[in-house]
Formats: C-alpha cells, sequence, structure tokens
C-alpha cells in the first residue's frame, strides 16, 4: 500500500508575515532597503561628547546662538507675545502699549529738554541758569499731571474692558510713555490717533 504523502506546510518567517498582512491590507511595500538593526540605529544615534573639530563646532554653535538671538530681538521688536520680556506679556500690557504709542505724551519731549537745559545752564549768567531751572521744574510737574491723568484713563478702560487690573499697570504706561517714541521697545504697533477699543 502506497503510503501517502503529506504536504509540508512552509514556515513563514517574521518578515514574509508583515508582508503579507501589509499587502492584505493594500499598503505598498516599496521600501527599498532593509531596516536598521537595533545596534545601526544606536550607532547612528550616538555622538562624540567632544567634536573631532572643535574649531568647527564651536563656529556653528555660534552662528546658532547669533540667529536665535537675532530671532528674538526681531520677534521682541515686533511684539510677538513669546519673545517679549516678563514684564511686556499679556493683554492688559499690549493694551496699554498701543494706547500710550496712539497719544502724543508731552513726556516724550523731557529726555531732549533736559539735554537742553544742560547745554544752556553752560552758560555763564545766573539769570539764565535761575530761569532755566524754573522752566525744568515746570515741564516735570506738565509731563508729572498729564501722566497721572493718562494712567487714570487708562486704568478705566481697562477695568471696563478686562474688568481686574494686573499690578503696575500705571507704571508701566508711566515708563513707555517717558520714552521717545523710536527707542520704545517693543515697536510701536499703532500710528497716533489709533486709540484700542
Amino acid at each position: 500500500m502506497a503510503k501517502r504523502e503529506t504536504p509540508v506546510a512552509e514556515i513563514e518567517t517574521p518578515e514574509a508575515t508583515a508582508a503579507r498582512l501589509k499587502s492584505a491590507q493594500g499598503v505598498s511595500l516599496g521600501k527599498g532597503a532593509p531596516t536598521p538593526t537595533r545596534r545601526e540605529q544606536e550607532a547612528a544615534r550616538r555622538k562624540p561628547l567632544v567634536p573631532s573639530d572643535r574649531k568647527e563646532a564651536a563656529r556653528q554653535a555660534k552662528t546658532q546662538t547669533a540667529t536665535a538671538r537675532e530671532r528674538a530681538r526681531i520677534g521682541m521688536a515686533a511684539g510677538e507675545e513669546r519673545y517679549l520680556l516678563a514684564r511686556d506679556k499679556g493683554v492688559q500690557r499690549r493694551y496699554i502699549r498701543d494706547y500710550v504709542d496712539a497719544r502724543f505724551s508731552i513726556g516724550e519731549a523731557i529726555i531732549p529738554v533736559m539735554f537742553a537745559v544742560i547745554l544752556l545752564t553752560l552758560v555763564p549768567n545766573t539769570t539764565i541758569q535761575t530761569y532755566l531751572m524754573l522752566v525744568l521744574y515746570a515741564f516735570v510737574i506738565i509731563v508729572v499731571i498729564d501722566i497721572l491723568l493718562m494712567g487714570n484713563r487708562i486704568n478705566k478702560r481697562l477695568r471696563e474692558k478686562y474688568g481686574t487690573l494686573d499690578r503696575g499697570l500705571r507704571w508701566y504706561g508711566a515708563m513707555r510713555a517717558l520714552q521717545l517714541r523710536p527707542m520704545r521697545l517693543p515697536k510701536p504697533q499703532v500710528k497716533r490717533g489709533q486709540f484700542p477699543s
């Protein structure tokens, strides 16, 4: 009696199983290269602690730092929230910046006025020097009154818009109002007369 041969099932490798499953799901098999081993992947990720060319590495690090610093400077000048200093962050402080930048503050002229007074005090005439000091004191008093009125208006608008006030807002607005417009950071984002709503 002839022995019947039973078909021997082929043993399928894990790669063949994965390929069969992917082709059944319609996934393309065009990988092009074998999967790297774990040892090869770890070796590719491994970087030396000390680079072989230290001068080149230092130059690249310096370039990257300079690029990041320049990007942060441009972002801060443009008023991008993530590049702002902690003192400039927040919607209320943005509102104050826009409000101060939209108006003409008498305090903007304080630096040129003081510079002119210092130059004119070099004139060897006590009468002129006395009048200059009186003018300077009067100017400072006018600036303080202007800043106090501006602070009251800003606080009133912020309460209407946001309900509560952050700390130090009046001081923040005063310091910005005392700077010349081109020297302010972040740079003014509104034109004169373009008050925030």
